[in-house]
């Protein structure tokens, strides 16, 4: 295994500098209209949670205030696991309600590959590396992002450090992962021990094993933050953008990447937040503004310094302390590419395995 830097962060800026700036992009000027001509005064994003914080000051919360000021186009939000936010627009492929679809891997690959997503280049997306966007135009990433683990730090004083120790009898009934095909970051979960022990069989076998103190599925990842900080739980899953973002408020949470063993070095792989057209969306126009504003330069500088992740775009460079935080908890740890295509090609046949495995 060997080491990847990942993405280089990003300047800091104020939380509302790109309301102070002059003018405005040339993609997010003038008026936007929706798919029967008329001017647009709302855009609709179906979205992976993790990016919005119920106290109004994630990220999410910044940009879209931003973007509203900006554009005079309002965002109607909806949140939930990337799986089911992809299952929402199968299901409404006759009455499309969403414009723009954020989620993590491998979720937005399905999504181009039900012919959910309409191919558009954002204006910036010249500066995102070709990893983090579809070779097609499907989807781009807005913010590059990690899977992690967690664990309550007042009653767990070290964080495991390898699978099998988290197969501890402490940890039963106060251990919990969101559940694989539901959740972008419990599908993660699957794909790491995967990777790290030796294939879909081993990784089945150490699961059946885990599910003996999993308190039960969860479809949402971000649900499972405040009970690791209130130690109702020990130990979930998360990832390094939402834990490390939730942390001002659940100071209880501390961020970990199990090893495949004693001799091994911890892993992880990246989770973007990749977001995409949605295919016959009611305001296309407003949806393009949208993808044009969140790799925007002004936006993408926000990302460490206000959504405590990492920016997509290569082009901007950080040293707010929270992208100096985020590279300590980087250090050391191996972070290694999926296969995406087989991933999203046996995606069903995996989570089938994994059920039948868990008896979930």
């Amino acid at each position: 295994m060997h080491h990847v830097t990942p993405p280089p962060f990003r300047t800091a800026t104020a939380l509302l500098a790109a309301l102070a700036l002059g003018g405005a992009l040339t993609a997010c000027g003038g008026a936007s209209h929706a798919a029967d001509g008329k001017p647009s005064t709302e855009v609709t994003v179906y979205s992976a949670d993790g990016l919005k914080s119920e106290n109004g000051d994630g990220f999410y919360d910044k940009v879209f205030q931003q973007f509203t000021a900006r554009t005079g186009i309002k965002v109607r939000y909806v949140e939930g696991g990337s799986g089911e936010m992809v299952q929402r627009l199968v299901r409404e492929r006759s009455n499309t309600q969403a414009d723009v679809v954020v989620t993590l891997p491998p979720f937005i690959q399905q999504a181009a590959s039900k012919g959910l997503l309409d191919p558009y280049t954002a204006a910036g997306e010249d500066h995102v590396a070709a990893a983090d966007k579809d070779a097609h135009g499907a989807w781009v990433s807005i913010v590059d992002n990690y899977l992690c683990f967690i664990y309550n730090t007042e009653q767990v004083p070290r964080p495991p450090k390898t699978w099998a120790d988290l197969l501890a009898p402490a940890y039963k009934d106060k251990l919990q992962y969101s559940t694989p095909g539901v959740a972008g970051d419990g599908t993660a979960v699957l794909i790491k021990a995967m990777h790290d022990l030796g294939g879909k069989d081993p990784a089945l076998a150490y699961l059946k094993k885990l599910q003996a103190s999993n308190v039960g599925p969860s479809a949402s990842t971000g649900q499972l933050a405040g009970k690791v900080d209130k130690g109702e739980l020990l130990i979930a899953n998360g990832d390094v953008q939402m834990n490390y973002a939730d942390m001002a408020s659940m100071p209880h949470q501390g961020i970990f990447f199990p090893a495949a063993d004693a001799t091994s070095e911890p892993t992880t792989f990246g989770l973007p937040y990749a977001a995409g057209v949605v295919r016959n969306g009611p305001h296309e126009d407003a949806a393009k503004k949208l993808m044009d504003f969140f790799l925007s330069a002004e936006v993408q500088r926000q990302v460490s310094s206000v959504g405590g992740g990492f920016a997509a775009r290569t082009d901007v460079e950080a040293t707010d302390p929270n992208a100096r935080k985020l590279r300590q908890i980087m250090a050391g740890v191996d972070v290694f590419t999926p296969d995406w295509n087989d991933v999203n090609t046996n995606l069903t046949s995996y989570v089938d395995a994994w059920k039948d495995a868990t008896g979930s």
